[in-house]
């Protein structure tokens, strides 16, 4: 395994003002993932998971501390560098799917593909065999509305790991889908990070899903610990 994590965060730190009161989320947060690695965040609703990820996709900026993508600083940079660094290393999986309604499954896989620069038929071909690993190539030209709730986040997965990204975040990913649909989703997404060497970062409160990754890591009271 190479000794560069692809994703790593140093003394990260980041608070939050009610009223007169300062809430401090996360205190000297330290993380590090390499190629291939999975890792699981578990914490009660609250405890900053979500703040976390987000700090560490490049959405919200910590008070302290940096982040690194391959030795890359990520807001050591102007905005538009870190969304370079962010399309081109990063991938996102929410607990809502956030496919666009208006367009196929095929054509919401391949948009990041296009933003890239990526030719039309190329993208095209990219999406088509990813889609087809999880079992959706019939269901290439079917709009989110109808497709199935587990077909959905099925497609969102892809879409994320199609541009083989360094790292996936995954935020409650499977959060709104039944155990047995969440299990698959979850398996289908183990398989392609392996296939592609891609790492991932979950955070859940389900420990018995967090169990699957690689590593668990628990947040509370600001302070992150390996369990």
């Amino acid at each position: 395994m190479n000794n560069i994590a692809v994703l790593e965060a140093r003394g990260v730190q980041k608070s939050f003002h009610q009223g007169s009161r300062e809430l401090l989320v996360l205190k000297n947060v330290d993380l590090s993932l390499h190629r291939g690695q999975s890792v699981a965040i578990v914490g009660v609703s609250g405890a900053g998971k979500s703040t976390l990820l987000h700090i560490l996709g490049g959405l919200d900026e910590p008070d302290a501390g940096e982040v690194l993508i391959e030795g890359d600083s990520l807001w050591g940079v102007s905005s538009t560098k870190r969304g370079e660094l962010r399309n081109r290393a990063l991938g996102f999986i929410y607990q809502f799917h956030h496919l666009l309604p208006e367009f196929t499954a095929l054509e919401n896989v391949a948009m990041p593909l296009l933003i890239r620069g990526i030719s039309a038929s190329e993208s095209k071909r990219q999406s088509i065999e990813m889609l087809e690993r999880v079992g959706l190539g019939e269901r290439l030209d079917h709009k989110p509305g109808e497709l199935s709730g587990g077909e959905r986040q099925r497609a969102a997965v892809v879409r994320a790991l199609v541009g083989h990204p360094r790292v996936v975040l995954c935020d409650e990913p499977t959060g709104n889908l039944d155990e047995s649909t969440s299990d698959r989703v979850y398996g289908e997404m183990l398989e392609l990070n392996q296939e592609l060497g891609t790492s991932i970062l979950l955070v859940t409160h389900d420990r018995r899903l967090a169990n699957r990754m690689d590593k668990q890591y628990e947040l509370q009271h600001g302070r992150l610990e390996q369990l």
